[in-house]
């Protein structure tokens, strides 16, 4: 449904977009995400004509962005960073102004602006001026004038910037229900958005692709963490986790209780269990807790853009 090949984009000496290439499947919700001035929205908009790369290629439902740009246009909703909205305008009057824009035949406009105003909940707020509905449903609005015209993509720049938390949990409930219907790409910086919504992860530092798979894929590459409470001499057991082959760091986990905490990095997971199990017997250490952490998708992203910036 997507296809981009080598894409760069450069303003004077300043590369925003570095020779990046992905494709996103019919149907998938992707994640595209990053830092703030990574590069998303200057993707986003490559990809929603609003201008040409530098180099390289763009294709979008099967037309190329920058030779068949409105045959683009006309398969693609879109949602900006900040929705242009006109505030003087009802709900239901702003979206049948888009769908005719859009190029949706006259008898079809108030059925496809009432259809889309169901879909997103704005029924409620329809013969209200937009000026006066809060954030939570101008998001809302923006979504709605995005799915007008039912296109095959969705492109959605930071969908729930600037909302309160019943808001944010309002606009992914309605992105999670777009799965299958639109192809989807969301552009964000916040993480658990992504791990919430998104089948696959893309994520970018500095315009560059660093690390690109599913959420759990990643969670499963990412080196394992391992939860130890373990009585005994602290600076000992410290001193013997350190030995252990298999295991890469160690750090100390300040428990409550009697029990020393320490968390370990594993290099190789079952070589550090045996290893760890076996220094405990040799010292005679009393082992109170042990389990692996959950590997957090804040956890991989700094560790990607860390490794990238290094």
């Amino acid at each position: 449904m997507i296809e981009v090949e080598n894409l760069t984009k450069e303003y004077g000496e300043f590369r925003a977009v570095d020779n990046i290439s992905f494709t996103v499947e019919k149907g998938e919700i992707l994640g595209f995400l990053g830092p703030n001035g990574a590069g998303k929205t200057t993707v986003m908009r490559i990809l929603t004509c609003f201008f040409p790369p530098t180099k390289g290629k763009a294709i979008v439902a099967g037309y190329n962005c920058f030779e068949d740009s409105l045959n683009v246009r006309k398969r693609i909703g879109y949602l900006p960073q900040r929705v242009p909205l006109y505030e003087d305008m009802k709900v239901s009057d702003y979206l049948r102004f888009v769908a005719a824009i859009k190029g949706t035949p006259t008898k079809e406009v108030n059925r496809k602006a009432a259809k889309v105003m169901d879909d997103c909940g704005l029924s409620d707020v329809s013969s209200k001026l937009i000026s006066t509905i809060s954030g939570g449903y101008r998001q809302r609005v923006g979504i709605a004038q995005a799915l007008v015209n039912d296109p095959e993509v969705l492109i959605l720049d930071e969908p729930t910037v600037g909302l309160d938390p019943k808001q944010i949990k309002e606009i992914r409930s309605l992105i999670k229900e777009l799965s299958g219907k639109h192809t989807v790409i969301l552009s964000t910086h916040i993480l658990p958005e992504v791990s919430i919504l998104c089948g696959r992860v893309i994520i970018i530092n500095k315009g560059k692709v660093v690390a690109e798979d599913r959420p759990e894929n990643l969670a499963t590459e990412s080196a394992q963490r391992m939860l130890l409470r373990i009585n005994g001499d602290t600076e000992m057991i410290e001193q013997e986790l350190s030995r252990v082959d298999g295991i890469q760091g160690v750090e100390r986990e300040h428990a409550s209780g009697d029990a020393n905490g320490f968390i370990v990095v594993l290099e190789d997971e079952k070589q550090g269990r045996q290893g760890i199990q076996a220094m405990i017997e040799r010292n005679r250490f009393e082992l109170m807790e042990m389990r692996l952490l959950e590997v957090s998708l804040e956890d991989i992203f700094i560790k990607m853009v860390t490794k990238e910036e290094a």
